[in-house]
């Protein structure tokens, strides 16, 4: 396992500092170690208090966790004064420290200082010479470099800039630009682009911190700097796109977004299997389609088609009961994968869906039992989207969840082509099967 030791502050509120340090450092496969600079009073609104580490405490965690564990990178956060900052480097130079990320922390996300005036120079002039990388976003390559940083090309002119201080790579964080969102990197010799979405969010603090920390243990595992970024950038989408919305103020990403999807890929087969095997023995083949039904599983926090699991070939009617081509797989169908990402952009809980064959006796059904019950009509479906091939299902979806609650049902009545629909949804298959038994039972009732 990599070593990483971070040297920064810590966040009571736990969205940034040491604390986002260690989570991204873990998450990533990395063993964490910390020296801590300062300790700040700090929550989502803003930052209430700071104490600074006396130099010779924060001098004897470095010797402790550098002299027995050793470290194969190193990524510096807060360090308030110039004292610090020239404690810090020279104990880079003292154990030749190789592979160091600056994160030229200078201001909260709520406008509160954290670098005092007199150590900006000291960070110029002493620190980043050391660095194998450093990663200002806009305001602090415009301190750094004294000229205002406020699109690409200004970006690029600060990534020069800060290389000539002696960093060997610089990258310009754009989450500031006020269109698009793209990262540059500059190795001395080329520029190297990193979009992104801009994800609308304002839950982002510790951004930097996460960022800085996620490169660190990637740079620590030996990839290359642009393999690293590149890996951290797809690392912080996603825990930007599924940020927390703690307190107040500003909420912290959620880095654990990127683990979990991967630890419940097997939960969610498991949990398809369960419930086609509950459908299978409860004789709800009267409630299947014409076109046949199909139902799908997301991971949380899902982005894409490949993320949502279904049964290829879909769930067909037999005799009274129900039958399936195959096991559920991911990416089984693109259709169910369209509506429940749709329902996961709303609410993320909400993460399984089944069609079912549509009648005004079962709409009527779902009603008695006590469902929430919402429809969408396909003849005002722009034209632009019936072109699109399964488009209708995420534009009707969304035409849905727009207007208010997440419902337990979403139907429409069809189209010239389009056949008439019913959608159980739920947060999982369990929660679906338990309301498509319901809509049965109010059937034979």
């Amino acid at each position: 396992m990599r070593r990483v030791l971070t040297i920064a502050g810590s966040d009571s509120g736990g969205g940034a500092g040491i604390q986002a340090d260690l989570k991204a450092i873990t998450l990533l496969g990395g063993y964490g170690m910390t020296v801590i600079t300062a300790l700040t009073a700090q929550n989502t609104v803003g930052v209430q208090a700071i104490v600074e580490l006396p130099l010779d405490f924060i001098e004897s965690q470095i010797d402790s966790v550098v002299s027995d564990i050793g470290v194969d990178a190193v990524k510096t956060g807060m360090l308030s004064s110039s004292g610090i900052v020239s404690l810090v480097a020279g104990k880079i130079r003292q154990y030749k420290l190789k592979r160091v990320v600056i994160d030229p922390v200078m201001v909260a996300k709520s406008g509160d200082p954290l670098l005092k005036q007199e150590a900006r120079t000291a960070l110029r002039e002493e620190l980043i010479p050391l660095s194998l990388l450093v990663t200002p976003n806009l305001p602090e390559a415009a301190e750094l470099c004294g000229f205002e940083v406020r699109d690409p090309e200004t970006m690029r002119q600060a990534a020069r800039c800060i290389h000539e201080m002696g960093a060997r790579h610089v990258l310009v964080k754009g989450g500031h630009l006020e269109e698009g969102s793209v990262d540059i990197l500059f190795d001395g010799k080329d520029f190297h682009d990193y979009g992104g979405p801009r994800i609308l969010t304002k839950n982002t603090h510790g951004t930097g911190c996460t960022f800085a920390s996620a490169i660190a243990t990637e740079l620590a595992k030996g990839n290359s700097v642009q393999e690293s970024v590149r890996r951290a950038k797809n690392f912080m989408t996603t825990a930007i796109r599924f940020s927390l919305s703690l307190g107040h103020g500003h909420g912290p990403t959620n880095p654990y977004a990127v683990v979990a999807r991967e630890m419940e890929r097997s939960h969610v087969l498991e949990s398809l299997k369960r419930a086609f095997e509950r459908l299978r023995h409860e004789n709800i083949g009267s409630l299947i389609p014409e076109v046949q039904s199909n139902l799908g599983y997301a991971l949380p926090y899902a982005e894409s088609p490949e993320e949502v699991a279904a049964f290829p070939g879909r769930i067909a009617r037999l005799g009274g009961s129900v039958a399936a081509v195959a096991p559920p797989e991911f990416g089984g169908s693109s259709h169910v994968a369209r509506i429940v990402l749709t329902l996961m952009r709303h609410d993320p809980s909400f993460r399984s869906v089944m069609n079912l064959r549509f009648s005004e006796e079962i709409v009527a059904a779902c009603e008695r039992a006590g469902l929430c019950v919402r429809s969408f009509d396909r003849r005002d479906e722009p034209a632009a989207i019936k072109e699109r091939e399964g488009s209708s299902l995420e534009w009707g979806t969304e035409l849905v969840l727009k207007a208010g609650e997440m419902p337990d049902i979403i139907f429409d009545r069809g189209d010239v082509g389009k056949e008439p629909m019913i959608r159980v949804i739920g947060r999982n298959p369990d929660d679906v099967v338990r309301k498509t038994l319901k809509i049965r039972r109010h059937i034979q009732e």
